[in-house]
């Protein structure tokens, strides 16, 4: 007997689940982690745990929001890791020496890029989360405090600060959306 014969989703309503939402649960995942094997492994986890869990899902939010809550404490529960914790200095020097070369005119510009992603990626991770899931995965305040468990105002007050630490290291000229709106 499988889990779809003891009241659990269908396998055909899995296969759309992970058709429609897996990138962008792989992408909110490596956001988080920075390891793109780990944030699949992540996903995984998390359509597991869905199909096993499905009848806990009381539809008060939308499926992707309830999805991106259990992928973000599935990358809580790893960042807090030991073997995360462990590996996490190899992997920032790998990255940083792997870091590919472009022609001169492209240079700068990616030089700028990669100034942004690493100081939203060096951002504590409470500062961090609100930044991607409010920048990248255009999520608004209350649907934040869904996925994250807080209030409107934890999540503003969270946003604010993390922009301000972001103007210190950044030059607000060119990522004017920093600037206080």
């Amino acid at each position: 007997m499988n889990l779809a014969e003891k009241g659990c989703v269908s396998d055909s309503h899995m296969e759309e689940v992970m058709d429609g939402y897996g990138e962008y649960l792989i992408r909110l995942a490596f956001l988080y982690v920075k390891d793109w094997s780990a944030a699949e492994d992540m996903v995984q986890e998390v359509f597991i745990t869905y199909y096993q869990k499905s009848s806990q899902f009381e539809n008060r939010s939308s499926l992707k929001t309830y999805l991106a809550k259990i992928t973000v404490n599935k990358c809580h529960d790893h960042l807090r890791s030991w073997k995360n914790k462990r590996s996490m200095l190899s992997v920032s020097m790998k990255h940083l020496l792997s870091a590919e070369k472009s022609p001169e005119k492209s240079f700068e510009h990616r030089e700028k890029e990669n100034e942004l992603a690493l100081s939203v990626l060096a951002l504590p991770v409470k500062y961090r989360e609100v930044i991607i899931l409010y920048y990248y995965q255009e999520l608004s305040v209350t649907e934040m405090s869904g996925v994250l468990s807080c209030s409107d105002n934890t999540i503003k007050t969270r946003l604010r600060r993390a922009k301000k630490i972001l103007r210190t290291k950044l030059d607000v000229e060119t990522w004017e959306g920093l600037l206080d709106e």
